[in-house]
């Protein structure tokens, strides 16, 4: 009897053990995991001519990729040397913005759906339905 009683209360002791760990585990670890899985990756996206801010908020443009580290200009004649753990993130150019917007697919245009005039850059309505005869 005395087993028994001695069991249930370790038993109490660690279920809410268990169920701290468990907690532990999907609030902080599992987050904390993403975050450095995501920082990876934007540490192995670096090229040289990218922007970049660094940690304590300096920005600058990639200069050399090193092992560990990368050479940034800071200015003209400005150079610093910062690990790759102190970049904070990266800046995206308006080029390469313009280059994923163009890399997207069009979609064609279903014309029994769309509207039965479109304005061209001439402003001269253009009838979509095959009957209608367009007279410019």
């Amino acid at each position: 009897m005395q087993n028994q009683a001695q069991q249930g209360g370790v038993m109490g002791l660690v279920m809410p053990l268990a169920i701290f760990v468990v907690i532990f585990y999907f609030l902080i670890l599992r987050p904390q995991k993403k975050r450095q899985q995501e920082h990876d990756k934007l540490i192995s996206s670096i090229q040289p001519g990218d922007t970049v801010i660094t940690a304590g908020g300096f920005y600058g443009k990639v200069s050399d990729v090193l092992d560990d580290s990368y050479i940034i200009l800071l200015d003209e004649n400005i150079k610093a040397r910062i690990l790759k753990s102190s970049i904070s993130s990266k800046i995206v150019s308006e080029k390469s913005a313009e280059h994923k917007k163009k890399k997207k697919k069009k979609r064609p245009v279903n014309l029994e759906k769309a509207d039965e005039t479109v304005a061209p850059e001439d402003g001269q309505p253009v009838a979509l339905t095959p009957d209608a005869t367009n007279e410019n």
